[in-house]
């Protein structure tokens, strides 16, 4: 496979040059202090390869230039991620791990085998270039360089939000994530359809009121006195029915140990259980006002792969209308499958007597958070709604998952003014979020005091890289690192998140567009790149 050179990394080789210059005497100190060692290790070795082999050839006499530079290229790679991994955070998933190495194998890495390079000999690799950008931690940009002046951001933002291709409502805003100062605003505190950088604000709501670490649990219940077990959904919608749960709650698991705690209590023997489910923990209509839709399944209490009927794990499927019944159904085949005989299941409350029999757990708040903001996903999204109404004292409706997020939102002290929340997705035109709150959302989750709300930001998708933004950004100065959560309904385009700009300052950016009769779809999220880009690229002393 030929890896081809990014362009990013073509417009970014002079710089790279000129650190490599920088370093090179450091490099050559390291080489010669290292070279003794070596030696030795190559002495110690070679007679039993001599043996093995039969005779013994020196394999190279003199390092040539292409395995100096590789050395000096894997060395700095290694200080580059050795960096990365101090600066942090590093998120529960491994998202950014993944980023680290994607980021290294988009171009040949040295010692690494990624197949041949055109003007090579095909056995020795490539020089590893870095991805400082993407490797940097959040907090390595932040305070030591300088901010960018508001009269010179002004300068380059203002046309390009002013631009009639956007639409016909526009509104943005810039801040300095190290000071908490905004640098830039243009109808910064209109409140316009946000769509999918809702999920900016759930994330935030959820983190904060029911905490990173909180897992959601779905339960199998005995009640007492009697053989009916009853499934029991907490509302983790990444509970999986697939053989490889892939670090999800386990349907087959919570069968396995179902079964095994229904068979102990007749020594062994299996029995015939009458099975019903339970879904209560949410009130309220599972339809969202939408109505049936292939980004959304009815909203529920207990459902398995987020009521797909596919095999996918992310994006628009064909969904179930009975998730909660389809996951019951599913769990009696598999009771089946271990001995355990049951009727057809049927609808049932738990009562506070029965006895837990097995339990099984989703990943982390903080996982799911980061999941829902890289894929966009609205099952997360409107289950962690509810989390947050549950953790809120609210009832986990629609109703009462925006009442929960503007509660707990309130209690930051952002600002709310105008700001409406009919849903946890963004799904609803009747949401209405600021560029204002959208960059003060990221901005508290940038705050050093507040590390439990940190994968708000390391979920965002990176331009280029990952999520919803990995095919957006080809060629352009923003890839890896743009850092932001897209939003799209039918003449709604938003985006907001964060920026490493060109002096290495961490800013946050929210831009909002909204129009009647409907932009082009294209032209305003090109718009919208084009604004995130010029972040990207302007020192705007």
């Amino acid at each position: 496979m030929v890896v081809p050179e990014l362009r990013a990394w073509r417009a970014a080789r002079p710089h790279v040059v000129r650190v490599a210059r920088s370093v090179g005497p450091q490099l050559v100190r390291v080489a010669e202090a290292v070279k003794p060692p070596l030696v030795r290790a190559s002495e110690a070795v070679k007679p039993p390869l001599a043996r093995a082999a039969g005779v013994v050839k020196p394999l190279v006499k003199q390092p040539s230039t292409v395995q100096f530079t590789t050395g000096a290229a894997t060395l700095g790679l290694v200080v580059a991620i050795t960096v990365a991994t101090a600066a942090g955070p590093w998120d529960s998933t491994g998202q950014r791990t993944a980023e680290r190495d994607w980021a290294a194998s988009r171009e040949r890495a040295g010692g690494a085998d990624h197949g041949h390079v055109p003007g090579t000999s095909g056995k020795e690799p490539a020089p590893a270039p870095s991805a400082a950008s993407v490797l940097a931690g959040l907090g390595s940009a932040t305070g030591s360089a300088p901010s960018p002046g508001e009269k010179a951001l002004a300068k380059v933002l203002g046309p390009l939000l002013d631009d009639p291709a956007l639409g016909t409502d526009r509104a943005g805003a810039v801040v300095d994530l190290a000071t908490g100062k905004r640098l830039y605003g243009k109808g910064a505190d209109d409140a316009l359809t946000p769509a999918s950088t809702t999920k900016i604000a759930t994330a935030v709501a959820a983190l904060t009121a029911a905490g990173p670490d909180h897992r959601i649990r779905t339960r199998a219940v005995l009640e007492p006195g009697t053989e009916e077990v009853v499934l029991v959904g907490g509302g983790d919608p990444t509970l999986t029915a697939r053989k490889d749960a892939d670090g999800n709650a386990s349907l087959r698991d919570l069968a396995d140990d179902t079964a095994r705690a229904l068979k102990s209590r007749k020594k062994g023997k299996a029995g015939k259980v009458t099975l019903s489910y339970d879904t209560s923990l949410y009130t309220g209509s599972t339809r969202h006002p939408i109505g049936p839709n292939t980004n959304l399944a009815p909203v529920t209490a207990l459902m398995a792969d987020e009521g797909r009927l596919n095999d996918s794990s992310s994006g628009p499927a064909d969904r179930s209308e009975d998730p909660a019944g389809d996951v019951a159904r599913t769990f009696a085949d598999f009771l089946h499958e271990r001995g355990i005989r049951t009727t057809v299941p049927g609808t049932s409350k738990a009562s506070d007597r029965a006895k837990t029999l097995a339990t099984v757990q989703s990943p982390p708040l903080s996982a799911l958070v980061e999941r829902m903001l890289t894929s966009s996903d609205n099952d997360i999204a409107e289950a962690l709604a509810r989390q947050t109404a549950l953790a809120a004292g609210e009832p986990a409706s629609f109703k009462g998952g925006g009442t929960a997020v503007r509660k707990q939102l309130k209690k930051l002290d952002l600002p709310l003014k105008g700001v409406k929340f009919a849903d946890g997705s963004g799904l609803d035109r009747a949401d209405k979020l600021t560029a204002d709150l959208l960059t003060a959302l990221l901005a508290e989750a940038a705050d050093p005091d507040r590390p439990e709300l940190r994968p708000a930001l390391t979920g965002l998708p990176v331009a280029g890289f990952t999520g919803t933004l990995s095919k957006r950004y080809a060629g352009r100065p923003g890839t890896g690192v743009v850092r932001a959560k897209t939003g799209t309904l039918t003449g709604v385009h938003t985006l907001a998140g964060t920026v490493v700009d060109a002096e290495g300052r961490l800013l946050a950016f929210a831009f909002l567009t909204e129009s009647d009769p409907p932009a082009n779809p294209a032209t305003a999220q090109q718009g919208l790149d084009e604004l995130a880009s010029t972040l990207a690229t302007c020192g705007c002393d």
